[in-house]
């Protein structure tokens, strides 16, 4: 139970994902729920730093109107890594008229869901995120460092140690607090798996038939890591590939659709699952190049696509085969879903979800059917012309010039977001790196 007298964080995520707002004094919820907190429309489209993006349409063009963003939740929540006690709470945000602005990643969200409840259709969506643990110099440094098992006299991690016990044993306190602090924050933490990199965990959230609320949790969950992390002198980061040698940080969600029943509608009792299973899955496949900028947003995004590297490369399919973008796991009729394989962990979890539902509900609402399930090594089998962007400004492009996407997602959204990712690709583009000084300086 939070203490309604602390100081409180109110925020929104933006389209990257970085959480924006303000610290609000105690005694200020009942206004918050009644009139709101004004920022800006802009800052939803902000660059990854926090800078405007000026030829996205927010900022001069509407002289920088605010917009009024709303908690979507009723009670504040602990804050239980912080020094000094405060509370959080999750916002949302709205035009001054009170509709939803289609800027904010989660309206984009709940847009497609609304068409979902429209047809008497609930997704229940679970997420996997993966992080790596950090010597917590490396947020000085600014250069990952693996930490050390156990403490600061332990060895320091190196190599491969997927699913690990010793390993887990080492972080016992660290991963006690996490779990702790999810309780407390009412982030439905299940499985704790050590992964493959120096470091590397993936913590499962449980299902929820609400897919902005899994979303919710998976935005909070970010920034608990970090906050549990920090507290324990260590650094946590979902950086797609902050190793070059390593495993990457991947993001996958499993999917399935109840009716208002509760029945899964993705079961008929097969291990082939129903036809709608089959439009969902070839929808996803015929919108994931369109969709790749949601999935990797990042220019770090793309080096986590690398064949052999359990990250896909190509839109496929198939049953219980983790070398294909969508998954079909062995289960019980009742669990019949897809496991989404391709999102790193960097992306805006709005923004993910919000993708998987729009290419699903094309697939669905064109009865498509996907090709033949995928068998064996997909790098290997797949087509050329399943091969997905594997570039960023490939990326960018897709998303803007995606008639579907414009439509199931929004054209605010694509403008926006597109407008913030090419002023973050020229700022990068522009700077020469350690590497181009390395090879070219002395020699040339």
């Amino acid at each position: 139970m939070s203490n309604t007298n602390l100081e409180f964080d109110l925020f929104v995520s933006d389209l990257n994902g970085n959480l924006r707002g303000k610290r609000m004094p105690p005694g200020a919820v009942k206004k918050m729920h009644t009139e709101g907190m004004k920022l800006p429309l802009s800052v939803m489209g902000f660059d990854f730093w926090g800078a405007d993006v000026l030829d996205n349409g927010l900022v001069f063009e509407t002289g920088d109107a605010d917009g009024i963003c709303r908690p979507v939740a009723e009670a504040l929540t602990p804050v239980p890594w912080a020094q000094q006690p405060r509370n959080q709470m999750l916002a949302s945000m709205y035009n001054d008229d009170g509709s939803p602005f289609e800027g904010d990643p989660r309206q984009v969200l709940n847009k497609v869901y609304q068409k979902f409840r429209a047809m008497g259709l609930r997704p229940v969506m679970a997420t996997e995120l993966e992080f790596y643990v950090l010597d917590g110099a490396s947020s000085a440094s600014l250069r990952p460092q693996p930490p050390r098992l156990g403490g600061d006299q332990g060895p320091r991690l190196s190599g491969d140690e997927g699913y690990s016990v010793v390993e887990m044993d080492g972080f016992a306190d660290f991963l006690a607090e996490l779990r702790s602090a999810c309780d407390i924050q009412g982030i439905p933490a299940d499985t704790i798996i050590s992964e493959m990199g120096p470091g590397q965990f993936e913590i499962n959230l449980n299902h929820i038939d609400n897919p902005l609320i899994a979303a919710d949790h998976a935005i909070l969950f970010k920034r608990l890591v970090k906050g549990v992390a920090q507290k324990h002198n260590f650094a946590a980061t979902f950086m797609a590939k902050p190793y070059a040698d390593c495993s990457g940080n991947g993001f996958h969600c499993h999917f399935s659709l109840v009716d208002d029943q509760g029945n899964n509608v993705f079961d008929n009792g097969t291990d082939e699952g129903s036809d709608m299973l089959k439009y969902a899955i070839a929808g996803l496949m015929q919108t994931m190049g369109d969709s790749m900028l949601c999935f990797a947003p990042h220019m770090n995004s793309y080096r986590r696509f690398m064949e052999g590297s359990h990250a896909p490369t190509f839109a496929t399919w198939g049953y219980e085969n983790r070398t294909v973008a969508i998954r079909v796991p062995e289960s019980p009729g009742v669990a019949r879903r897809l496991e989404h394989r391709v999102s790193g962990a960097d992306a805006n979890p709005y923004l993910v979800l919000a993708a998987i539902l729009a290419g699903a509900l094309y697939g669905i609402e064109n009865k498509l059917m996907p090709p033949p399930a995928m068998e064996g090594d997909a790098y290997s089998n797949a087509a050329e012309e399943q091969r997905l962007p594997n570039q960023w400004p490939q990326a960018i492009d897709a998303l803007s010039q995606s008639d579907i996407l414009n439509e199931y997602l929004g054209e605010t959204f694509v403008r926006v977001f597109t407008a913030a990712k090419r002023q973050e690709l020229g700022k990068l583009s522009a700077k020469i790196t350690d590497v181009e000084y390395d090879a070219y300086l002395a020699q040339l």
